[in-house]
């Protein structure tokens, strides 16, 4: 079982961006540079809850993904660690249930963000393995950098800000 939930944050970004292609597929008119990725479940999206399910499916991997990082952690902090990508794998959900253009929404896209890399810092910091330690702390200064760059359109940076998500599994599934 817990060879399955090494590789669910993994399956989850593959999951998360199969959802994404369909959508775009069904709404021509978005771009990345100059769209946001939630304007994919918006009221004015054709077929939105194609987004919106997606964000909840992939939030389903997401918290298996933290399962494993709280039942492999090696002390405290990592256990903290993969309980706070646990919440950030709710807020993921609760994106796709307060989609684009409703009041909720910017609050629960943020805070999946800021969940997920505080918790990805967190684990880090209490791993014993230094590539992870190390990685994690890397790529948690990275999404930090990533926020103060102008970007042309929010679909860029959460992109910029999923790759990095995704480079974490990828090295938790290799080194964990």
């Amino acid at each position: 079982m817990m060879k399955y939930l090494k590789y669910s944050g993994i399956t989850g970004g593959i999951v998360y961006w199969l959802f994404v292609a369909w959508s775009i597929s069904r709404n021509p008119w978005f771009s990345f540079f100059h769209n946001a990725l939630s304007d994919l479940g918006a009221g004015e999206a054709s077929s939105p809850w194609i987004y919106n399910y997606g964000l909840m499916v992939t939030a389903v991997f997401i918290l298996a993904f933290s399962v494993y990082l709280i039942i492999s952690a090696e002390n405290k902090l990592g256990t903290v660690g993969g309980a706070y990508i646990s919440i950030s794998a709710i807020f993921l959900a609760l994106i796709g249930v307060f989609p684009g253009g409703t009041r909720p929404h910017g609050f629960v896209s943020t805070y999946f963000f800021v969940q997920f890399f505080l918790g990805m810092l967190i684990y880090g910091a209490g791993s014993k393995d230094r590539v992870i330690r190390y990685g994690s702390g890397l790529l948690f200064a990275l999404a930090v950098l990533g926020t103060l760059i102008s970007w042309p359109s929010v679909a860029l940076i959460e992109t910029y800000e999923i790759a990095l998500i995704i480079v974490f599994a990828l090295l938790v599934a290799i080194r964990g």
